[in-house]
């Protein structure tokens, strides 16, 4: 018999407890974002996440992430994969330069409870094809948060993910691929839990939308095809036709009445505002 994995809901103060991981792994973002330059190393990027950790008196849900199921321990505390590179990519001496296609992940725990995030950047000045597909991974990122609408289902959500992606139209002479090998998923009291949410599929289906759960929505697209390579060292994941990937993801919360994206400064205000979605009376 197949054993089902029970979905965690969480009461307001819960949430409220989330908001405080969120805003730590949206600070942490935001100033290595600001950070990119070239000659600096993705290194450097782990050494100012850890900062942001230590001045908010958070840990880390990445270090040593894997250990306690016998894999090798993630070494950091954040993920920077650069261009071909789609997620999990070790920080080390490696320099990015212009043009550096580079994806952060990073997450943060407070008081037990986890907030989970990405942005990719361009180091400088994007060409044509990387703003598109950047772009084209960050519109279907807030596509899915619009469509996880208390009373729907995680259908729902990869059926509007895939539809905003085959929306933003082709480049390099292709449709963009979409890594189905990660999913997001749900989140709370761990940061990997129940439900999985693929980034493509069909309407209707899947577990339902419930007032409390707590979502990590994370597409990943690629300039080629979605098929993956995992490296040597056991996490960093790569195309296997080394074009180049973005990943976006954000952490939102289902509530009664809207929507809260607790990994957002605003909470997700202006996106959701502007594409006609409630947003929680929590974030008020």
């Amino acid at each position: 018999m197949a054993l089902i994995e029970r979905i965690e809901l969480k009461r307001p103060d819960q949430i409220r407890l989330m908001r405080r991981a969120g805003l730590v792994v949206a600070e942490a973002l935001a100033a290595m974002g600001e950070a990119l330059r070239p000659g600096i190393s993705t290194g450097d990027l782990d050494e100012i996440a850890r900062d942001v950790l230590a001045a908010h008196g958070a840990t880390s849900n990445f270090l040593n992430y894997g250990a306690d199921w016998g894999f090798t321990p993630y070494p950091a505390v954040v993920c920077v994969s650069v261009n071909e590179e789609i997620v999990h990519g070790i920080p080390g001496s490696r320099t990015v330069q212009a043009g550096d296609v580079v994806s952060v992940d990073f997450g943060a725990v407070v008081e037990g409870w986890h907030g989970d995030a990405a942005r990719t950047f361009v180091v400088g000045d994007p060409n044509a094809d990387d703003a598109a597909l950047i772009e084209a991974t960050r519109r279907a990122m807030w596509a899915g948060i619009a469509a996880a609408h208390h009373g729907k289902r995680i259908g729902d959500v990869s059926a509007a993910i895939e539809r905003s992606i085959a929306g933003s139209g082709r480049a390099g002479g292709h449709d963009f691929g979409i890594v189905r090998d990660y999913t997001g998923h749900g989140i709370g009291t761990a940061m990997h839990m129940a439900p999985d949410v693929p980034n493509y599929g069909r309407a209707g289906r899947g577990a339902k939308l419930t007032a409390g759960m707590c979502l990590a929505i994370e597409p990943m697209l690629t300039l080629g095809r979605e098929r993956t390579v995992t490296l040597d060292d056991d996490w960093t994941v790569v195309t296997a036709d080394s074009s180049r990937a973005a990943h976006w993801e954000n952490t939102v919360a289902v509530t009664p009445d809207g929507l809260w994206v607790l990994t957002e400064p605003d909470g997700g205000r202006a996106e959701l505002e502007a594409l006609g979605v409630p947003v929680s009376s929590l974030a008020d």
